[in-house]
Order: structure tokens, then sequence, then C-alpha cells
């Protein structure tokens, strides 16, 4: 149990002469102290409690799942750990109080990826609930809950997610998230914005617009990244919410910098900016619950990846973000923008659109989701600009982009399309048609966007404009502008989305209302209300 891996065991043979000769043949620098730096420590002692960010897990599969934690008892200070690798040990059972084990093992926390752990455990049972914890030293975890993927090609019944997103920290409280932990779904997708890069508004806006500050200024360094992830992830309920259930995450903008595509918003020089990624991206993985594949390359993360739940779901998690052509016409919304139209415009770069268009050929279960950063539906109020209203940042300025997925839907026949995003700050329910300007046009799949959990404070009451929205837009069934989450029920049959509301994230204890629900029938595209 206490033994370390193949490539720990073959650094703790070699002498420092070793090391350095190692590191002139490999054409990197040797570090001054090699050994000090790759000591491992089965017995430490913290300075102050170390899993303060709690547990999580992710990226189910019909044997396993991906367990994570991270050493920080400073967690606002970089982490508060020694330049040492510790040993994490990790069990996992099918019972809350671990009367048997299902597996155990030994986890290194290196101080190179922020003394955090990502252990891939195999050998479980397919469909089925865990609990798992983790023990460094004298120091133990609290019991959290995952649960495999159903076996490949089972027949299932019917599985509960939730899609959520966007948790400005300054923004709001996320009482969402102790929502999501209390109703423990199967899964969790984060639709991205998991945190905001920027600096603390305290002293610089309306008191009443601030409900916690930031720590710092705008985050740079891996430090301040890391330090920005500290903040977020000790928050109670966002603990809670990873340790109930295992979660699916996929990366928008905020993670780095607002709206950045290939290149930064602010006109950074490209080669400074690319420096700046791989800290965020690293920071990225490093407290997030993802499987050695995800780890980044310098400024490169790979975290479009296909998960696939027996045959109820085809889940396709994509990156809207990084490898899209930069936005036409600048940011914001713009009428008129003949960029929109750019046939060599890509909101997912040529691999990754390949590698969802081979997927979509190749679904063999009831639905087939595609979970994604922004929304894919166009907004356009026909009367008020007849020549249409596009969001740069989003699908509408990628219009070429968005008819060829629409076109491979439809010409691949992947069953009952659905659409999840995030980004907005709203909550829509839509259906996704071939050509939003006629509303006779075909509908291929329908989208369900995700509020906030945090982000834009409280939200508006959008009632007085709904009426308008939905006449200039019949496409669109249902819009709020409040907080919350959306969950998501899935049968052979149908899915049904609950739009889950609270009220007022400015102040604690707040209730979580019922605001809508809508239904997709199997076989029939399009959405109606509940």
């Amino acid at each position: 149990m206490h033994s370390l891996n193949m490539y720990d065991n073959l650094v703790a043979r070699l002498s420092r002469r070793q090391l350095m000769n190692a590191a002139a043949i490999l054409g990197v620098a040797a570090v001054a102290s090699p050994i000090v730096s790759r000591k491992t420590s089965a017995a430490p002692i913290f300075m102050d409690y170390p899993f303060q960010l709690g547990v999580a897990s992710g990226d189910p599969l019909p044997n396993g799942v991906v367990l994570w934690t991270r050493l920080a008892p400073k967690h606002l200070e970089g982490g508060g750990m020694p330049s040492v690798n510790v040993e994490v040990e990790w069990e996992v059972s099918p019972t809350a109080n671990f009367a048997t084990i299902a597996q155990r093992g030994v986890a290194i926390a290196r101080p190179e990826l922020g003394h955090s752990v990502h252990a891939e455990v195999t050998g479980l049972e397919p469909n089925r609930e865990y609990f798992y914890r983790f023990r460094a030293g004298n120091e133990l975890t609290p019991t959290a809950r995952t649960k495999t993927a159903p076996a490949a090609g089972a027949n299932v019944d019917r599985m509960r997610f939730c899609i959520v997103g966007c948790n400005n920290y300054q923004n709001g409280l996320f009482t969402a998230y102790k929502g999501v932990a209390d109703e423990r779904f199967d899964f969790v997708i984060h639709t991205g914005d998991y945190i905001y890069e920027g600096r603390d508004d305290g002293n610089r806006s309306p008191p009443e617009t601030v409900v916690r500050r930031h720590n710092g200024q705008e985050i740079h360094t891996i430090v301040d990244y890391r330090n920005r992830y500290g903040l977020y992830k000790s928050d109670p309920n966002f603990i809670a919410a990873h340790a109930s259930a295992p979660w699916l995450v996929t990366r928008d903008d905020h993670e780095v910098e607002n709206n950045y595509t290939v290149v930064d918003e602010n006109d950074i020089p490209p080669e400074v900016f690319a420096l700046r990624k791989a800290m965020a991206y690293q920071a990225y993985y490093e407290n997030q619950p993802f499987r050695a594949a995800v780890m980044p390359k310098g400024p490169s993360q790979v975290v479009y990846r296909r998960l696939q739940f027996g045959n109820l779901m085809d889940v396709s998690l994509l990156d809207t973000r990084q490898y899209r052509s930069d936005q036409p016409c600048g940011d914001g919304s713009k009428t008129n923008c003949a960029g929109i139209n750019d046939p060599n415009a890509t909101m997912l770069g040529a691999e990754q659109e390949k590698w969802l268009f081979d997927n979509l050929a190749t679904v063999r279960a009831k639905w087939t989701i595609l979970s994604q950063q922004i929304p894919i539906f166009m907004r356009d109020n026909i009367k008020a600009a007849p020549e249409g209203q596009f969001s740069m940042d989003k699908w509408d300025a990628y219009t070429v982009a968005r008819s060829r997925l629409m076109n491979r839907l439809k010409e691949t026949q992947a069953p009952n399309p659905v659409a999840l995003s995030g980004d907005v700050h709203l909550a829509y329910a839509s259906d996704l048609k071939m050509d939003y300007r006629n509303p006779n046009s075909e509908t291929v799949g329908v989208e369900f966007t995700g509020t906030s959990i945090a982000s834009g404070g409280d939200g508006a009451d959008v009632s007085a404009t709904w009426e308008t929205i939905k006449g200039d837009n019949p496409h669109i069934k249902y819009h709020s502008g409040k907080r919350g989450y959306t969950a998501i029920g899935v049968t052979q049959n149908e899915m049904r989305a609950e739009y889950k509301i609270v009220d007022r994230v400015t102040i604690p204890n707040q209730p979580i209302r019922l605001g809508a629900t809508a239904v997709v029938v199997a076989g029939k595209p399009g959405i109606s209300m509940a």
C-alpha cells in the first residue's frame, strides 16, 4: 500500500551525480537540490488541516472514476506545503461506513502539481454508488460519494444529472450548490467559468454589488491561479456539491482571461499570453478531477472528450474556447458584421470538429448530448433589428461553423440531439433550427442553457420582456434571468429539464424553487413546457 510508483522508485535509487547526468542527456536544466524535491513523506505533519479544498470525483467509467484532492493547509498562500512529495492514501467502499473496501491505494502529491492528487481508480462495478476518502499522515477527509457509469451498451432505464456554471465569487453566494449537493445526482456537468480572473472589486465598485471579495489583483502567475482556486474551492457549498457526485468539467474563458481565443482580448503579445495560458491550464488541471490524459502541455490542453452511459446517453464534452477563430468585428453585439459569414471561421478547430463529427456517426444511445460552453441557438429580435443582432462571442458570430454542425446532426441522424450550454448568466430552453430566420424550418434538436450559480448577482425578473422575446423568437420556449442550476432527468422515453431558481444570491440561506420544466419526447425533436 505504501510503495512508490515505478518513476519514484527509479528516482529514489539515483545519486545526485546520476540525476545531473540524466538531466544533461535529456537537455534540461538540473535543479539545485534534485534529491530534496523527490523525497517522499509517508507521515507528514501539517501546519493546518491539509484538505481545506475538499475532495472530488470525475469522468466516471463503467469500471472506475477519478478521485481528486489537493493538499493546501494555507490555501490562500500558495498552498502552504514544503517542496517534497507526500504520500496520500485513498480508499473506496460500497458502504458509507467503509465496512468493506472495494479498492485502495496510494497517490503521490507532488509540488510540481500544487500537491494535487488524481487517482484513476479501476476495478469497480458498473452503475454503482461508491464512497471514498483520503488520508495523509494523521489527517482524514470526510466521506464523499461517487458513482460509476453503466456498462457499455447496457440497458439503462433512467439517470439524473445537472448542469451548472459561472461561479463569480464576488457577485454572490454559492447557495445553488447546496441544492446540487442535496440532490445527489448521477453526475454533474460544469459548463465553464469555474473561477473568475479579475481583481478584487471591493474598492472600486458600489458596495452593494460586491458580496464577497476576490483575493488580490487580476491573476497571472501559477501562484495567483492556485490561490484563486483556493478561494473558490474553500466555499462550503461548493465542497459539498463536489463531494456529492462525480463531475464532468469543461473550461470557458474566465479560467484564463475574458473572451480569449487564440489571442488575448487586450492585444498582449502572443508569446507572453502563451505563458499565461500555460499557467492557467496547469492550475485548472491541478484543481479538477481529471485523468492524466488532460494534463496540459504548455499553452495547450485537450479537454474535449467523450463519455458513454449505457444505451441511454452519449456525451461529447466540447471546448468552444481554445481553438476558435478570433471574434469577428470585435467584441460585444453587432448588428452589421460581414465576418459572421466567414466560411473559414471555426468554433471548434479542425481537429476537434472532425472528432465530434466522427462521434455523431457512431452514437448508439438513445440521447446524443453535446455539452459545451456557449449557446448554439440565435437570439435575434427580428422586429427590433431585421438585419439581426449577433453576439460576437457566441455561435451567432460563427454561422457557417454552426450550419456545419446542424447539417452533420441531420446527416448522421444522431439520436435525439441535446445541446447543453452556459456562459450567458441566463436560463433558456430552445429548439435547434436549421434556419433561425424561418420559424417553420426543420428542428434538429434542443438546447438547455443553464443560468449562473452567482455571476451577475441576484439576476433580473424578465417576465415583462418575455412575451416580446418569445414572440420574436418562437424557437425559445423558456427564459429566466435568475440564478440556479438545471436538473435533468433522462429516460428512454423523454428528457425533463427542471430549472431550479435561487431568487437572491446576495443574502444567505435562500430557498431553491422550481422555475419551470421543459420536456423533450424521444423521437420528436422540440421542446414543450410542462
